[in-house]
């Protein structure tokens, strides 16, 4: 761990950071934008920022650096050789203020993506240095995550939900962020939002993406930023916020962070390519770097003189930014020479260096107050986030009408395509058989049903990572949510493909078996709903994850006993016939079919001899107990260990996730 500097004593006895955690209840305005898509908000609301808490971010020797891992054919080839570590960030150091937009440029791989992401708490505990970064001079003691809770971090990708509509996508955010506030507070503060963001006239259009028409991309990038800004985050950092916009749209967005900032008080920096000449009047400062050091540090006029005093002439089609990336070799070569501190005191509240021992120490009291702190709040607050969740999984499994008439319409046409194939069934040798087939076939046919929902699943979970590693809520909460709302939804889809396959087949009359066996399909659907999302979790594409799936099923389907009798299965392959998804239902459905029928016979020989049974079916398979409660147990366990599996792995990837 670096060194740590000391802070500056708290004047007049006021905690900074009792106001720096706590969350605005109030509704806000904003200064609107010259753009006339924009509203004026009431006065009574534009007068609020006079009250606003000033912040300043400091950074000051920042440094990152990565440590790459050889790839297999690499170890072969330089056994001896490790792969040097790449030098992302070099020591940066600046100031941003409130009111400010700080911008920083350069040209691409020189570190500005990494460079917000670790001011905003996106990255390992091991890589951050609690020592570099102070808000207003109380350094970061802590982990990430206290960085997470105080910036509003907007990525460069739009990661929404596409058939949530404006104003439901902000309230949703509100509701898991703002905990404190009453409902009708949330309400006021995402219509407040909305007309700061200048989102009012599409608040009940779809946010839509490239499938699904909605709104613009420069609204779609407000929507954005009002999502991450819902808490009222004292600083927002922002990734290329006006890439892939049209210079119009990307003039919009500029203008209304300037407006945010000076109305509320904001300190905002951006990432930025090349701004335009109407951009730049909005940017108070520059942060120039390359190769992951600071160039130049200041105003755009600062940036000018230091280009004179190098001997260059900018040409009058230029500005002085689009000159600087045209002669950086030569910036970064005399940048040294070149420092000018605009503001004296930008490191004066650094009177002393804190030794390692003692950055431990103030951490580990940091999180034994967070101990203290944790109460009977825990078990509300998950509660709330999975109504929240489950409201909001409804509204997207209805309007998603792919997935909702596909999985209805897939239930009944199988079902009924099944059904006509073995239209009353025979009860003899030849109709054990069909029936065996019939199981087989339904199986194979039930737990690829599935398959489906992998892309709403890849889709929705680039939005689980974004949300759950800003604390909108849990990994838990999403995954009971998920299975709260789904496993309805899916019992009726049993019921639909049960009811024909059932009763035009000719299965066994008995009430009590038929409502069996639509509880079976029921967890037939379930553990391979379980797998898909499982599978969907470690898959990075579609492509990866479809092709998954299906050798993991064709895997369980090979081992099931169906092909292949157990005791031909070669011994280091039976572990396969015991975790396959196949094996239990298939033996279920078996039992359930003959177990009241173990004293019928199916077939004579000439004398009324018997020669196969209900019970000699069973014995063929291996049931010779009624196994089906047991069976059902393992089913569920498959249920409950898939999701587990994707719960943990989820659980990881937010944790470490840069989104």
């Amino acid at each position: 761990m670096a060194a740590c500097f000391h802070p500056k004593p708290t004047i007049n006895g006021e905690d900074d950071s009792v106001i720096l955690f706590s969350t605005s209840s109030s509704p806000q305005g904003s200064t609107s934008p010259s753009s006339s898509s924009y509203h004026s908000p009431p006065p009574s609301l534009s007068s609020h920022h006079h009250s606003r808490t000033s912040h300043k971010l400091t950074v000051r020797n920042l440094s990152y650096t990565i440590h790459l891992k050889g790839s297999i054919p690499d170890s072969f080839l330089h056994l001896a050789q490790k792969p040097k570590p790449v030098e992302v960030l070099k020591s940066v150091s600046f100031v941003a203020r409130s009111s400010e937009i700080v911008a920083i440029l350069g040209p691409s791989g020189t570190g500005k993506s990494s460079l917000l992401r670790i001011i905003s708490g996106r990255v390992n505990d091991k890589d951050f240095d609690p020592c570099s970064i102070s808000i207003d001079d109380h350094l970061m003691m802590r982990s990430p995550d206290q960085l997470r809770k105080i910036c509003g971090f907007v990525a460069q990708e739009d990661n929404l939900l596409p058939l949530l509509t404006v104003r439901e996508t902000l309230i949703f955010s509100a509701k898991f962020r703002l905990k404190g506030m009453s409902s009708k507070e949330k309400e006021e503060r995402v219509e407040s939002l909305m007309q700061e963001l200048g989102l009012l006239h599409v608040a009940d259009s779809f946010v839509g993406d490239e499938e699904n028409r909605g709104i613009s991309g420069g609204e779609r990038k407000r929507v954005s930023i009002g999502v991450d800004m819902i808490h009222d985050p004292p600083i927002l950092l922002l990734d290329e916020p006006t890439s892939g916009l049209d210079s119009s749209s990307a003039l919009q967005v500029i203008e209304l962070l300037a407006s945010m900032a000076k109305a509320r008080g904001r300190t905002v920096l951006l990432s930025i390519h090349q701004p335009s000449y109407r951009i730049l009047r909005y940017i108070s400062k520059f942060l120039l770097l390359s190769h992951g050091s600071v160039v130049h540090n200041g105003s755009l006029e600062l940036l000018e003189e230091n280009i004179q005093r190098l001997g260059f002439q900018i040409p009058t089609q230029l500005n002085a930014l689009e000159f600087a990336m045209e002669i950086m070799p030569a910036l970064e070569a005399s940048s040294p020479k070149l420092t000018v501190v605009e503001d004296k005191d930008s490191y004066e509240s650094y009177p002393r260096v804190w030794s390692d021992e003692e950055c431990n120490r103030i951490q580990q009291r940091d999180y034994d107050d967070d101990d203290k702190r944790m109460g009977n709040f825990w078990f509300f607050s998950n509660l709330l986030e999975i109504m929240f969740l489950c409201s909001r999984f409804w509204k997207i499994i209805y309007r998603t009408k792919q997935l909702f008439l596909a999985r209805t319409m897939q239930a009944i046409v199988g079902g009924l395509g099944l059904a006509s194939v073995y239209v009353k069934v025979r009860k003899d040798e030849e109709g054990v058989a069909e029936r065996l087939g019939l199981f087989a076939f339904s199986l194979s046919f039930l737990l690829s049903s599935t398959v489906e929902a992998l892309p709403i699943y890849l889709q929705e979970r680039r939005v689980l990572m974004k949300e759950a590693s800003r604390g909108a809520y849990k990994i838990s909460s999403y995954m009971i949510a998920n299975t709260i709302v789904f496993m309805p939804f899916l019992f009726a889809v049993s019921i639909l493909f049960a009811v024909p396959v059932y009763w035009i087949v000719g299965l066994n009359p008995s009430i009590s078996a038929f409502a069996f066996f639509t509880f079976v399909v029921w967890l037939i659907i379930l553990m391979a709903s379980s797998l898909v999302l499982f599978l969907s979790a470690i898959s990075p594409d579609f492509i990866s994850g479809n092709s998954l799936i299906c050798t993991v099923l064709g895997s369980f389907f090979l081992f099931s006993g169906y092909f292949i009798p157990k005791d031909n299965i070669p011994k280091y392959w039976l572990f396969m016939y015991y975790v396959s998804l196949y094996r239990y239902p298939l033996d279920t459905l078996l039992t359930n079919e003959y177990w009241s029928l173990r004293n019928e016979c199916f077939s004579w020989r000439p004398g009324n001899m018997c020669i196969l049974s209900g019970n000699d079916v069973l014995k063929s398979r291996g049931l010779e107990k009624d196994t089906r409660w047991i069976n059902v147990g393992i089913m569920f366990g498959f249920f409950l260990f898939y999701r587990v599996l994707c719960w943990i792995i989820l659980a990881r990837k937010a944790s470490t996730t840069t989104i």
